[in-house]
């Protein structure tokens, strides 16, 4: 039997609304940034996942296993790790300390500890129900990247059947590819992946190669022009310097942009002074609610709200033509303008 708090998260999400401008997107105008918030509620029992701060914990408590961190420079980086507000800018130095002194991060301990924090990952998937959700997402046509280190969402996709691959930005051409939409299943690691120690890294200045690179920088750009992306899980994103050198600080004209987050809201002030500052950015902060535990359920109702959404493809508006992803209206008014027969109207569903 169900606990009445249980009941009562369930009731919450049954009458909560969403942005209509959010529901109403093409499953395909839709790019997800995934954050520890999506690990932490598909496997709870890694305390890793669970943020950076955690995460942090546990590779000092590797490293300290594993001794590869001499036993006082594992007290100073836990100290750390209470008093920095920037836990990012922590582990970039926990990074810099596991590698070697030229400046490399590559070879490095760090990869160790995490391979040893994140050992047997698909024995831990308790609740998939938010991996469902990405999945059916992009089974049409819903582009996914990740800060993250871990690979839940192609270990489970591929337990579906689903060809995942995992991607990281030190492939030009798999990076090309996946920004113009040829690997359907293609999850693009902008921090690596902690099975791979080749495309690792955690400061901006391992991804120089990239960011130098106009062709790369102008196709990923190109997505956060034309792309609304969709924030899930992601307390730190964008304070991740890796991030705001690829998106947030190179595109212009943010105001003009609409993307969104999902965020937890555990104090009014801080939440509306956030949804304020966001904008500023061409973010919509929107609340899933005020307990973790409802975010799996809001995000599964949020997916089948878009889901549910008619392809503009059958009334011949896609995004060949020069409507691109207009909306209806402004795609029939368009089409007048240019003396053409307008286009059958889309039933929108709330």
């Amino acid at each position: 039997m169900d606990s009445p708090e249980g009941a009562t998260i369930r009731s919450e999400q049954k009458f909560r609304k969403f942005l209509k401008s959010l529901v109403r997107k093409q499953p395909r105008d839709l790019l997800l940034v995934i954050g520890t918030g999506v690990s932490a509620a598909v496997a709870p029992g890694i305390p890793a996942l669970c943020s950076w701060r955690s995460c942090i914990e546990a590779v000092l408590g590797a490293a300290e296993q594993l001794e590869v961190l001499h036993p006082g420079d594992v007290a100073e980086f836990r100290k750390k790790v209470i008093k920095e507000r920037d836990l990012l800018v922590v582990a970039h130095d926990l990074i810099r300390k596991m590698s070697p002194r030229t400046g490399d991060t590559k070879p490095n301990f760090f990869q160790d500890c995490l391979m040893e924090v994140f050992d047997n990952l698909e024995q831990h998937i308790q609740n998939p129900v938010v991996l469902q959700s990405i999945l059916r997402l992009m089974e049409r046509g819903t582009m996914v990247l990740t800060t993250n280190y871990d690979n839940l969402l192609e270990i489970f996709g591929q337990q579906q059947g689903k060809p995942m691959e995992s991607l990281d930005l030190k492939d030009k051409d798999k990076v090309l590819q996946w920004a113009r939409g040829h690997v359907k299943y293609g999850v693009l690691h902008i921090h690596g992946l902690y099975t791979d120690p080749c495309g690792m890294v955690l400061d901006p200045s391992g991804y120089k190669d990239v960011t130098q690179d106009p062709e790369v920088m102008e196709v990923l750009q190109n997505l956060y022009r034309t792309k609304s992306f969709l924030f899930l899980g992601c307390g730190e994103t964008l304070r991740d310097q890796i991030f705001q050198a690829l998106f947030l600080y190179t595109v212009k004209n943010k105001v003009d942009l609409e993307h969104y987050m999902l965020v937890l809201k555990e104090n009014e002030d801080h939440f509306f002074k956030l949804q304020a500052d966001m904008l500023l950015h061409g973010i919509k902060v929107v609340s899933y609610g005020d307990c973790f535990q409802q975010f799996p359920e809001y995000v599964q109702d949020l997916t089948a709200q878009i889901c549910k959404q008619r392809s503009p493809d059958a009334d011949r508006v896609d995004s060949t033509t020069p409507l691109g992803t207009s909306c209806v209206d402004c795609a029939k008014r368009k089409l007048g303008e240019s003396g053409t027969s307008s286009p059958k109207r889309i039933k929108q569903s709330d």
